[in-house]
């Protein structure tokens, strides 16, 4: 890994999301596919609001997953749901679960 100062680059900043008093952490940045996040989410029970669409994609772990007028469903490793934009959804993590997530 290098340490270059190239302006090229997509985006420089990184920013930093925390959630659930530290329990569900983010970092934001802009990839080729627009704006994401890569994050983690300890064991525990959340509900998020997606103000536009969302894409998760699970990196490790198990995530359950309850979409509006749905039931839960279990998204293992390499897995991914999409969230429709001004719903919310609920999570459980049974154990530690990393993911990425593509907005719009």
């Amino acid at each position: 890994m290098s340490n270059s100062d190239n302006s090229s680059e997509l985006n420089d900043v990184i920013s930093h999301n925390v959630y659930f008093e530290g329990k569900v952490q983010s970092l934001g940045l802009e990839t080729l596919k627009g704006k994401a996040t890569v994050g983690v989410m300890k064991k525990g029970t959340y509900t998020f609001s997606a103000s536009s669409p969302e894409e998760m994609v699970i990196v490790s772990g198990i995530m359950h997953v309850k979409l509006p007028s749905d039931s839960y469903k279990e998204y293992k490793s390499q897995e991914n749901f999409h969230v429709a934009a001004g719903t919310s959804f609920d999570i459980i993590c049974d154990d530690d679960v990393a993911y990425i997530c593509y907005y719009g």
